[in-house]
């Protein structure tokens, strides 16, 4: 049985039992992880409150190689992110974020650089920064690490250069095509605008990304291409996705 230490984030958890809880982390060093916390769910519990969604902490586990599972021997908290919990629209982007991390990788597939935007992203999420910007920026990075990233210089299909009028954004093709090459209905329409700020994102650094002046309808188209980008992805809308329109609309 081997004794390991990493950072992670807790991306999940769920009651097992009475007095047990079954936790995901997204960690550093190991990927998606999924643990038993024994006895947690008591009030003496020196663990109790430590397992709350986004929270960010140095978890050390007992692995035995025989089961998924990891036995979770302590988790310190780091930052608990207390402030993104605290508002519904950070914390649905936060979600928004943990579910694109969580759909698009596998178990025990260690992507560093990933965990290190995630945290980076829950930072600037705390720290006030718009949650939307948050989360296009996050969404763009991560697609461009885990491999997906949509070439936006010409049409993918007749190699046509761009600009060209009538822009799509299709995953399946592997970045933009023409009004005249345009298969998938559900390929998303991209602004000139919307494509330059594409290009303007990956070519800034983080911090810079998050204060690029855009206006407000740049910022909106923005921030949905990068949700459909991911929800095509998926294989479907996030439910983080489904969460932040309801509470856009508010009560009913």
């Amino acid at each position: 049985m081997a004794l390991e230490r990493t950072q992670a984030v807790v991306v999940g958890r769920r009651a097992l039992g009475e007095r047990d809880r079954l936790v995901v982390f997204y960690t550093r060093d190991f990927g998606q992880l999924r643990g038993v916390a024994r006895s947690v769910r008591r009030p003496r519990s020196r663990m109790v409150g430590a397992f709350e969604i986004l929270t960010l902490g140095d978890l050390v586990f007992f692995d035995t190689g025989r089961s998924e599972l990891v036995r979770i021997d302590h988790f310190d908290v780091r930052n608990p992110f207390a402030a993104v919990r605290e508002d519904l629209e950070r914390l649905g982007h936060g979600a928004w974020a943990v579910e694109c991390v969580t759909r698009l990788t596998a178990d025990r597939d260690p992507q560093p650089a990933l965990f290190r935007l995630l945290v980076r992203a829950l930072e600037a999420l705390d720290a006030g920064t718009a949650p939307p910007r948050v989360a296009a920026c996050f969404g763009l990075r991560a697609v461009d690490l885990l491999g997906q990233r949509p070439r936006l210089d010409r049409c993918m299909r007749c190699g046509r250069a761009y600009p060209f009028a009538g822009a799509r954004l299709d995953v399946e093709a592997g970045g933009l095509v023409c009004a005249r090459c345009v298969a998938d209905a559900g390929a998303l329409t991209v602004s000139p605008a919307a494509a330059g700020t594409l290009r303007r994102l990956r070519a800034a650094a983080w911090a810079d990304g998050l204060q690029l002046p855009l206006g407000r309808g740049t910022e909106r188209e923005l921030w949905q291409l990068v949700e459909g980008l991911a929800a095509q992805l998926m294989g479907h809308p996030a439910r983080a996705s489904r969460f932040l329109e309801q509470t856009r609309r508010g009560p009913a």
